[in-house]
């Protein structure tokens, strides 16, 4: 079995049932039930933070890895902005670290100036104290992944029943093999260079028939594509992270991106049978608050 079959299977196996930018929210979200057991210790964390509605007031702090940590002191991004909306806000996933919230308004305010689209529409980033979701996503756990739609922001403030009904763009054939050029467009390559070459960034995931599009179109300038990571799925957003922050103590990057662009033999192997149709695994067991840091009890218990 090949090295980049072996990653993408055990990423399968981890992954909870998506939670996608064209699943509808609800105008009307209701608290989840009070737990009978909290101090279970077999309790999958992410009841436990899939209930807390509200930030730790703390310090910030990332805490842990992408897929296995926790978030301190998280900001929220307001749902309106001069240069983005945020969507689906029954989720009550519009937290982050307040680095990335800074970066997504950095990028936001470019892209009127970079490929003519007013704003970004914004989808999940994390929970108030970041850690495992009930709903879709293995990572987005430390405040420093954002989703962010392939539809252009209107320049008209979206109602609430829009932000929770309305569908995300997709950009990928039906068969998986390219990017449909009936919703592709130059805008969503500029949106996407830009994103990458942003310092902070750390890696920019998209379907792999968008890196494939993009490998095309890049021209000579091809540094930025190595920050590129195809993946299945992300073919109505592209998932943007961010590096742990300086001095933060306890949060875990991710080792740099392999060298050059990756657009030969590595994103050729996304679309070999094997690949495009796995055969289910297992799926593992959901993480108990014991297989978090530490620190993330703490999290939990803050007021």
């Amino acid at each position: 079995m090949s090295l980049i079959r072996r990653i993408v299977l055990s990423l399968l196996l981890c992954l909870p049932a998506a939670v996608g930018a064209q699943d509808r929210g609800t105008l009307d979200p209701k608290p989840l039930p009070a737990l009978a057991h909290p101090d279970d210790p077999a309790l999958a964390a992410k009841e436990l933070f899939g209930r807390r509605d509200k930030p730790a007031a703390m310090p910030p702090h990332s805490i842990g890895g992408y897929a296995r940590g926790c978030l301190a002191g998280a900001t929220a991004i307001p749902i309106d902005g001069d240069t983005w909306q945020v969507m689906r806000l029954s989720r009550n996933r519009n937290w982050g670290h307040p680095d990335l919230i800074a970066f997504l308004q950095h990028l936001s305010a470019k892209l009127p100036r970079i490929n003519g689209w007013p704003g970004l529409l914004i989808g999940d980033i994390s929970q108030p104290r970041g850690g495992p979701m009930i709903t879709g996503h293995a990572s987005h756990q430390i405040g420093l992944d954002a989703d962010l739609w392939f539809t252009p922001m209107p320049s008209r403030r979206l109602s609430r029943a829009e932000r929770e009904e309305m569908s995300a763009t997709n950009v990928v054939r039906p068969d998986g093999l390219d990017i449909d050029p009936q919703t592709w467009t130059p805008q969503h390559t500029a949106l996407l260079r830009t994103a990458a070459m942003e310092h902070d960034v750390a890696r920019v995931f998209v379907n792999p028939a968008i890196k494939k599009a993009l490998c095309r179109e890049a021209g000579q300038d091809r540094a930025w594509l190595r920050k590129i990571r195809p993946t299945f799925g992300h073919n109505y957003h592209f998932h943007v992270r961010i590096a742990c922050p300086n001095g933060s103590s306890g949060c875990a990057d991710q080792d740099p991106p392999p060298p050059g662009d990756g657009c030969g033999a590595e994103l050729a192997q996304w679309f070999t049978p094997e690949m495009l149709h796995p055969k289910p695994g297992k799926p593992r067991p959901p993480l108990t608050v014991a297989q978090l840091p530490v620190e993330c009890r703490r999290v939990l218990a803050a007021p």
